[in-house]
């Protein structure tokens, strides 16, 4: 093609000048990328984590929403079992790639920003060592999956603002249109960016077509979830106002949620993303990329205001990684910037033992105390107690409670057997019983927690309930009679999951009919 040729479609023609240095980027966020996905696969793992056990059944009941959370991690559950299959290296394989993607898309911001090599390592080693990822990337979520939607639409909104195509906003919006069917938080970073585009001199984008056609691009991908909301009543405001109400997250002040952040981003990468601030808001080159810096700035006071838990800033911080290295690489002294890489490595091997499953527990837990930090600095949720932190200690204890209980239903006579079954206190539970029961002959579990709620109490009379997670009080309340059954509880699992089981016989009313008792949001 000629000059003419490229410039008709859009492109400009690639030199070698220019094509070397925006290889050279890609080579080192490949590397990392790498890195990251290796770290993820070969972790080691503890076990299935409680949430996890929950969508693998969300992907068995296909559907346009659930009670808390958005209908995507149910479909790629579904599309997991489907064809690489279940099991617990099988689905940490996605969130491992998602990792690697993170990477991956760090270093194109990188890129369209226009540092180079150095600027490409300090950012993907940034992403890679961060507490927060390293945590969340180890566990099968919507989360380890929403920063991709995030950091997606800011590559396609630095390269609009950067070649000054608006034309190429739509893409920004079939982004953040998938991002609500992933988690509807991506709502906000939405509003953030709308906000930021009125304070901008983007505004001017605004008498254009192209921002409306991607707002309804968004409102169109993610409509049929909205209409899922609407004919089941929302049932996800119903149960974040019950979260509020009950105060289960840990609230934070405005000087804890900041330290959070500089923990969970790991603290010697703050140089690298508070310059990635400053560039956005305030430097000469960064500044035609305001729109940024509003964004984040705005996204994090929202979730300051709101009491948000901490992590639910982190993926938008990729985007800062890359602005900072591009402003270290440009206009920090060399000593400077290779002490910080230095420092942000160091840090990361430092806390990669306190935010991944590497170390046998007790060995865990011995670590993080030499570090003063104690599960409780990690709560994100006021209720959870144990000797590891919750995302840890939530993996911990299902395979042996599944055991137990089946010794409880093979201890039934055959007349009970043919019509108990098995109601949990939580998703958790009922997800164990469902993926590990089958080999032990289980029925399926119900439970009137989150989505189970919806999907009733599948069959059973309510003659014999195997009963886990329920007070013996309101058990003797519901049926003729209450047999206590064997206490459950792993030493290092979570302290809810410590309980005895029940075995109710003759619940007082049919459990069609008493199902609505049973109904569980928080």
């Amino acid at each position: 093609m000629d000059r003419s040729a490229t410039m008709e479609f859009g492109m400009e023609p690639a030199t070698d000048k220019a094509a070397a240095p925006a290889a050279g980027v890609m080579r080192e966020a490949l590397a990392f990328a790498a890195a990251g996905v290796l770290i993820h696969l070969f972790n080691g793992g503890y076990g299935y984590f409680r949430d996890e056990l929950y969508v693998l059944d969300c992907g068995r009941h296909l559907d346009w929403g659930y009670v808390d959370h958005a209908p995507l991690i149910g479909w790629l559950a579904w599309l997991g079992a489907h064809t690489i299959g279940i099991s617990l290296f099988a689905i940490h394989l996605p969130p491992a790639l998602a990792a690697g993607a993170k990477i991956l898309l760090t270093g194109l911001l990188v890129r369209e920003l226009g540092g180079g090599r150095f600027a490409a390592a300090l950012a993907c080693l940034s992403v890679l060592v961060a507490p927060v990822y390293l945590a969340i990337d180890s566990m099968f979520s919507m989360n380890t999956f929403e920063p991709l939607f995030w950091m997606g639409g800011a590559w396609v909104l630095i390269r609009a603002v950067r070649r000054d195509e608006p034309q190429l906003l739509p893409w920004f919006g079939v982004l953040m249109g998938l991002g609500l069917l992933n988690k509807h938080s991506t709502a906000f970073f939405g509003a953030a960016v709308a906000a930021g585009l009125v304070l901008s001199p983007q505004r001017r984008w605004l008498r254009t077509r192209w921002p409306w056609i991607a707002a309804a691009v968004a409102l169109a991908l993610f409509l049929p979830n909205l209409i899922w909301q609407q004919q089941h009543n929302w049932p996800t405001l119903e149960d974040l106002a019950n979260v509020r109400r009950t105060h289960k997250n840990v609230e934070l002040g405005p000087a804890a949620f900041f330290a959070r952040q500089l923990l969970v981003m790991m603290p010697f990468s703050a140089p690298v993303w508070l310059a990635g601030a400053w560039y956005f808001g305030f430097h000469r080159e960064g500044r035609r990329y305001r729109l940024l810096g509003w964004t984040f700035a705005i996204f994090f006071a929202v979730l300051l205001a709101l009491k948000g838990k901490d992590y639910y800033v982190a993926p938008a911080y990729p985007m800062m990684f890359a602005a900072g290295a591009v402003w270290w690489e440009r206009w920090g002294r060399p000593w400077m910037r290779y002490s910080l890489a230095g420092l942000v490595a160091a840090g990361g091997v430092l806390l990669a033992p306190v935010a991944l499953p590497l170390l046998p527990p007790q060995q865990y837990i011995a670590y993080s105390a030499a570090l003063g930090m104690r599960r409780e600095r990690l709560k994100s949720e006021v209720g959870h107690v144990g000797p590891l932190p919750q995302d840890l200690g939530d993996r911990f204890g299902w395979p042996e409670l599944v055991e137990t209980v089946a010794r409880v239903y093979w201890g039934l006579s055959p007349e009970e057997r043919a019509k108990a079954g098995i109601l949990t206190g939580n998703y958790g539970e009922a997800g164990a019983i469902n993926l590990f029961g089958p080999r032990y002959g289980l029925p399926r579990a119900v439970s009137g927690h989150q989505t189970y709620y919806y999907w009733g109490p599948g069959g059973y009379t309510g003659e014999v309930l195997i009963m886990l997670q329920m007070r013996r009080a309101t058990a003797e309340r519901l049926c003729t009679s209450v047999e206590d059954g064997p206490a459950v509880g792993h030493p290092l699992g979570m302290g809810e999951e410590h309980f005895r089981i029940l075995v109710c016989r003759g619940l007082k009313e049919p459990l069609a009919q008493a199902w609505p008792r049973f109904k569980h949001w928080n």
